[in-house]
């Protein structure tokens, strides 16, 4: 296995026999695309996150692939590898801090060097462990309602442009694609701007499909976001970041959304008939992501966010609400912090990602809830 790429699978105490009965290690959809890329032979790790004991080494059986044993944990982690001692299964307690000491997270591919090392550590715990640096780390996963991002993109190649004027945060992308789709389906950007939804497609193995009222490069076809030329349910997610209002002076093309004022319910009425068209094109059961903000001008409050989120709930249902800080924005200086205190108004400090789902005609479950109750 020398010079190999190696994996770590996660299980808990519940499915650690199963893996070891059936010889088979698993995840489920969102860390699939790692267990699609395992080729037979490469050495592989089981962690048990519950005891904290990391098992190794075992070799790869099989490439990795979907559904190997569909049964296996009832259907629960259908991205799988079957799995072959290699020698003796040695082990390890204090799994995590082994791995945070060489730099490495079970989610993520070990180089070789890291792979071969950790096998050393596993037979003789007095092995030296070495520390890893990674060259390109990929964006971690939310877990929480508030995302909040210290740049606009990541990586070493960039993701869309950040002159553009109110760019999306490529991690926030990045987070609707891995979460909502799987590799090889197709992404939709009806209002594409500097393309960062291309940029983080092209990264992460998915298709898309860009427009804009007025492209800036040449993967954009120009089009107005109010009639979409794709046929219907033809597309797996969408991600818009639409115009707030007429705060931004994008461009003079004829449409453009952005020209109209948000104090007005013509702009409301133009953003449904992109609703409409997005649910149109999109397969039942898929998601889109919506990205707006309020607006505060001339000492008056427009609550754009909580309209426009009333006219997506007329064709769509709600997975969530994500609080999307905002840090690039020009008003983030010194002095508009000053101004802001001294005239007592708020600088917008986030935007919304509203998480919408396309109704895939299956009914609603009634939903039993069983709260956990705290004495006061």
């Amino acid at each position: 296995m020398a010079g190999r790429q190696g994996h770590i699978f996660a299980c808990t105490s519940k499915t650690e026999k199963e893996c070891f009965d059936r010889m088979l290690f698993a995840t489920g959809r969102l860390y699939g695309e790692g267990v699609l890329a395992i080729k037979k032979g490469d050495p592989l790790f089981l962690l048990n996150i519950d005891t904290d004991t990391l098992y190794g080494t075992f070799a790869a059986g099989s490439a990795g692939a979907k559904d190997i044993s569909p049964d296996a944990w009832n259907g629960r982690y259908p991205y799988q590898v079957r799995v072959t001692k290699n020698g003796r299964m040695d082990s390890a307690k204090g799994a995590k801090k082994i791995l945070l000491q060489m730099g490495l997270s079970w989610r993520d591919a070990l180089v070789p060097e890291a792979s071969e090392a950790l096998s050393s550590y596993l037979k003789d715990p007095k092995t030296k462990l070495p520390s890893f640096e990674k060259d390109d780390e990929k964006p971690r996963l939310e877990s929480t309602t508030l995302w909040d991002y210290p740049r606009q993109s990541y990586g070493k190649t960039p993701k869309g442009s950040n002159k553009y004027a109110g760019v999306t945060p490529a991690f926030a992308i990045y987070n609707m694609v891995k979460r909502y789709t799987e590799p090889g389906d197709t992404v939709l950007d009806p209002m594409c701007g500097s393309g960062t939804t291309i940029d983080v497609c092209k990264e992460e193995g998915r298709k898309w499909k860009a427009f804009d009222i007025n492209p800036t490069r040449p993967e954009i076809v120009q089009n107005d976001a109010r009639r979409i030329p794709l046929a219907d349910e033809s597309v797996d997610m969408v991600f818009i970041d639409s115009p707030y209002g007429d705060n931004i002076d994008y461009n003079d093309r004829r449409g453009n959304i952005g020209k109209i004022s948000a104090e007005t319910e013509e702009f409301y009425n133009a953003l449904e008939e992109v609703m409409a068209e997005c649910h149109r094109v999109m397969k039942p059961g898929k998601v889109i992501g919506w990205v707006i903000g309020d607006q505060w001008v001339n000492k008056k409050f427009t609550p754009v966010g909580f309209q426009v989120y009333e006219r997506l709930t007329r064709h769509f249902e709600t997975v969530d609400v994500i609080s999307l800080a905002r840090r690039g924005q020009t008003s983030n200086t010194g002095m508009w912090h000053s101004r802001a205190l001294r005239f007592n108004f708020y600088l917008r400090g986030f935007k919304y990602l509203f998480i919408m789902k396309k109704p895939d005609g299956s009914e609603q479950k009634k939903r039993k809830v069983n709260w956990k109750q705290y004495e006061r």
